[in-house]
């Protein structure tokens, strides 16, 4: 991530955890491992969570006693002694539950090896709802391997910890990649891809359906026609201001049958489309909804307000990060 999003005071680094939309989201295929093969575009947001690492390089764990044979019981070990968490309480009742944890757990897994290493306190700023298809935890995984790598001097390069993260969650590898892609197999095939800047209006309705539950839906389309990443680069026209013919989200008449939360709140940010210029969805597996705002009316902050006001949930101005 960009080094303007990081600072150190004194011994605590300070990261930005960022929200993701999905511009589409196609699901192409069901693979023989039981997940889905996807076709998406990513765009990170200047608007998350904030994770506050702080060192204490006075007090160290020496990890040359680890014993290999043993690789998981002791990384789990040695991350319960290297590692507070806290603000995450509500999210998770059980630490090792939690994807800040998960994600240090990968990490020392992988990375066990004769190291003296600082304890780390990881306080968690939560902004971000949960279940709302911004990618929170997944983010706050993928920060924490990057903070942890810096911390520790671990020394993983960006394709390492992409395949440290795909384990951890499937949304992680974009937030390690840092930066807009087209992402293909279960989001970790990553493409940079260049796009203009946005500024989008999002609404985070209280609603959320189990993601298992809707991969299962019987009326969920799993057969999209794959497309190259050249041809997604050429069409962006097609799905970064309006969306059209071939792209949209698979989710989205799924989870509006089963969210009337999710529904009305799409419907809100369609009544608005006209002014806008640009097409209301949602994005991943919801429950957020986002409609793109025209540069020309994004300097309106009475009007934005009016709309922020009016919606039938939270809502919040935001840009591409």
């Amino acid at each position: 991530m960009s080094k303007n999003l990081i600072h150190f005071s004194d011994t605590t680094i300070t990261r930005l955890s960022p929200a993701k939309i999905n511009l589409f989201l196609h699901i192409v295929s069901k693979r023989a491992d039981g997940y889905h093969d996807l076709q998406t575009v990513f765009r990170l947001l200047d608007w998350g969570d904030y994770l506050h690492f702080s060192v204490n390089s006075e007090v160290v764990i020496d990890t040359s006693n680890i014993d290999s044979s043993n690789n998981e019981l002791d990384s789990t070990r040695l991350c319960h002694q290297l590692l507070t968490l806290t603000g995450a309480e509500s999210i998770t009742t059980s630490i090792e539950d939690n994807l800040i944890f998960k994600a240090a757990h990968a990490l020392l897994a992988s990375a066990i090896q004769s190291k003296k290493l600082p304890l780390v306190k990881i306080t968690l700023d939560k902004h971000l709802p949960m279940g709302a298809g911004l990618g929170g935890g997944s983010s706050n995984a993928a920060t924490t391997l990057l903070a942890l790598n810096e911390i520790w001097q671990l020394n993983f390069d960006q394709n390492q910890l992409i395949e440290i993260g795909v384990k951890v969650g499937a949304d992680v590898p974009i937030f390690i990649f840092g930066q807009d892609a087209i992402a293909m197999g279960i989001g970790e095939e990553l493409t940079a891809i260049d796009l203009p800047e946005q500024q989008y209006l999002i609404l985070t309705p209280d609603a959320h359906v189990n993601t298992a539950k809707l991969f299962a839906h019987p009326k969920l389309q799993r057969n999209i026609t794959t497309l190259s990443s050249e041809i997604i680069k050429n069409q962006c026209n097609d799905y970064v201001q309006t969306l059209t013919t071939p792209y949209h989200n698979v989710f989205t008449p799924v989870v509006t049958s089963l969210a009337p939360a999710v529904k009305k709140a799409l419907r809100y940010l369609q009544g608005l489309e006209v002014q806008a210029m640009g097409t209301a969805r949602m994005t991943g597996s919801g429950s957020a909804v986002f409609l793109p705002l025209d540069l020309s009316m994004t300097t309106d902050k009475a009007l934005l307000a009016k709309w922020i006001k009016g919606a039938p949930c939270a809502g919040c101005v935001v840009k591409n990060l």
